[in-house]
């Protein structure tokens, strides 16, 4: 095995600090890893990782190293890419994670358009509506909903997801229309529990240039996107979601608006990526394209 292969073995032992992980990341056998690491040890005679039972570690000789690492990789990556800036075919798997909400509405609808433009680049899609580790996981990007917590990553701002308020047309045959804000003490939801927290998320809207927060009376509450879409389609009760999400379901007339003169708040919908200073261009070209199309969504402000 060259040095170069042995560089990238031991960067993302780094990154994962797991020999298995890694071996799973890049497809091969986990003694192989073991073996290039310390074949790498033995011919720069120092100690680069502290191994444990659980997991592996950088020694200061091994940070200073990897730091160095990351720059010969980083640099041979952009001389590869501006030789091959030529080149018409963008090639590769990209593999980002999402909620279901987001997957379903925003980014398979699109996939069609984007495979027809790019038929030699595969996307990997993970469901997931929890904060993971996108170095650990071995995910390139992932997109969110919702304000983000601080952290190391890179968060690229798409736009802001409008909310809408609705119910079934069953549901406001039984219980009378609201025509104000007031008028959702007389009613029912179908309430959202947030799937990290476990807290009911109010129903939210701006009156007189203030942010108000409802509490909603409700026997049902869901922590996933599609329950709580179906719920309110069943006439369990009134639902706030976004937009992009209920879209279909109100042009089919399975959900109608309501109180569409209540102004609602916005929702950030953001990539989020690793602080990488070079990202493989079947990545970059996904990320730019999605960024692009989403931000052409009607639901999608700026």
């Amino acid at each position: 095995m060259g040095r170069l292969e042995a560089i990238r073995i031991f960067t993302k032992v780094a990154e994962t600090q797991s020999f298995s992980k890694t071996a799973d990341l890049m497809d091969i056998p986990r003694g192989s890893v073991s073996r290039t690491i310390q074949t790498l040890e033995e011919q720069l005679d120092v100690r680069l990782l502290s191994r444990s039972t659980r997991q592996v570690s950088l020694t200061d000789a091994g940070k200073l190293y990897y730091e160095r690492c990351q720059q010969i990789l980083t640099d041979l990556a952009e001389v590869e890419a501006q030789l091959t800036h030529a080149r018409t075919v963008t090639q590769g798997t990209v593999r980002i994670d999402t909620s279901g909400s987001i997957a379903r509405s925003l980014v398979i609808p699109a996939l069609e358009a984007f495979y027809a433009e790019y038929p030699d680049i595969d996307v990997r899609i993970g469901i997931a509506d929890r904060n993971i580790d996108l170095i650990q996981e071995g995910v390139d990007f992932v997109i969110r909903a919702g304000e983000l917590e601080e952290s190391s990553l890179v968060a690229r701002r798409i736009g802001d997801a409008r909310i809408t308020t609705c119910a079934s047309p069953a549901y406001l045959k039984r219980h009378g229309v609201p025509r104000t804000i007031a008028d959702l003490e007389h009613h029912v939801a179908v309430n959202y529990a947030s799937p990290r927290t476990g807290r009911i998320l109010p129903f939210e809207f701006i009156d007189d240039g203030r942010p108000v927060a409802i509490a909603m009376k409700g026997r049902l509450a869901v922590n996933e996107g599609a329950a709580y879409i179906e719920s309110a389609v069943r006439g369990l009760g009134v639902i706030q979601p976004t937009r992009f999400y209920v879209a279909e379901a109100v042009r089919e007339g399975r959900l109608v608006e309501i109180l569409q003169d209540a102004r609602t708040l916005t929702t950030p919908l953001s990539i989020v990526y690793p602080n990488r200073n070079h990202i493989n261009s079947a990545v970059r070209t996904f990320m730019d394209w999605l960024a692009e199309t989403l931000r052409a969504n009607p639901d999608i402000e700026g």
